[in-house]
């Protein structure tokens, strides 16, 4: 392999390792509510890991998956430069959502593109999350504010900072977007429901 190519792989193996922690089903499990895969959606994401009823909890699972995603790619910029980091965010998001530990069955990845969207170019990372919080309060569906977020991201991008950080975001929101198919079958069908309408799951 060339001898440049190797930062990108050391990059994308790193993003993938530290994304694959499951701090949603490890913070559940030390919290004594169970095993999140048999909770609602069962995914291990911090919306999940809110419908146990601790929002502390998933608060916690919320932060730590941002900062699952940061870390790598702060450290690759560090070592291998800019393209690593663009790598190491779209391994870490590989990680979250298909954690080989767990049979490739993970989260969906808002919190992991928070964490990466903010590490890569936290204007764009503050913008991502503006959009979401307007969609979330103006139509009540967490899943919508997050695909919406996620689709503009990469306009964002490309005007606030290049092509190339615009290419790497809209890989992210590709694979957001597949992990989100079955909520967007349900918004097609009208079917999706909205924050606060889903009763704690027991």
């Amino acid at each position: 392999m060339p001898t440049d190519l190797m930062p990108l792989l050391y990059a994308i193996v790193l993003g993938y390792l530290c994304g694959s922690v499951p701090f949603g089903l490890l913070l559940t499990r030390a919290a004594g509510l169970g095993d999140i895969r048999d909770i609602g959606s069962g995914n291990i994401g911090a919306t999940n890991v809110l419908r146990t009823g601790n929002r502390w909890v998933a608060a916690a699972t919320l932060v730590l998956d941002a900062a699952k995603a940061a870390l790598p790619i702060l450290v690759a910029r560090y070592y291998w430069g800019e393209n690593a980091a663009m790598i190491a965010a779209i391994g870490a998001l590989l990680g979250h959502c298909f954690p080989v530990w767990l049979n490739f069955k993970g989260g969906k990845g808002v919190s992991v593109m928070i964490g990466s969207l903010l590490a890569l170019s936290w204007p764009v990372g503050l913008i991502f999350c503006a959009v979401w919080l307007v969609i979330a309060f103006a139509q009540k569906m967490s899943s919508l504010a997050a695909l919406t977020a996620a689709a503009t991201a990469p306009i964002f991008a490309f005007v606030v900072v290049n092509e190339w950080l615009a290419g790497a975001i809209a890989i992210m929101a590709i694979v957001l977007f597949f992990q989100h198919r079955e909520n967007i079958a349900r918004l097609m069908a009208g079917t999706e429901p909205r924050i606060g309408s889903e009763k704690k799951a027991s």
